[in-house]
């Protein structure tokens, strides 16, 4: 397949920035991008759903990820970390991202839903 992104994602809640009373939770998230295609590609830009478990939704577009617009040949891959705040103790992101392979053809990569959510332990 000529255009074949695998995206992998990886959460980590922040306790440290968190404030349960003022309603603000904070996670940290890892994406890894790889280029599993037959071309090299380029990624312009992202475009986020964030949803809290009450249902409030904020999107977020934006050139690049991380202030850089990576460009991936056959077999490279690119990983970040960036954070998300929202108000509830879970909440999903989705989105995708816009690239451009090196024949010039735009296309976009799905990301799926994750859960941004704390560890639970069973007692």
């Amino acid at each position: 397949m000529k255009n074949n992104i695998r995206i992998t994602v990886q959460v980590v809640p922040l306790p440290q920035h968190t404030n349960p009373s003022e309603s603000k939770y904070v996670f940290a998230y890892t994406i890894t991008i790889n280029n599993e295609g037959e071309i090299g590609m380029q990624l312009l830009s992202r475009h986020w759903v964030i949803q809290d478990e009450t249902g409030y939704i904020e999107e977020v577009t934006g050139k690049g990820v991380v202030g850089e617009q990576p460009h991936l040949l056959p077999g490279e891959s690119f990983e970040y970390t960036s954070g998300s705040v929202i108000k509830t103790q879970t909440g999903t992101m989705k989105g995708e991202y816009n690239m451009i392979n090196d024949a010039g053809e735009h296309f976009d990569v799905d990301i799926p839903e994750f859960v941004l959510s704390e560890p639970y332990t069973l007692q």
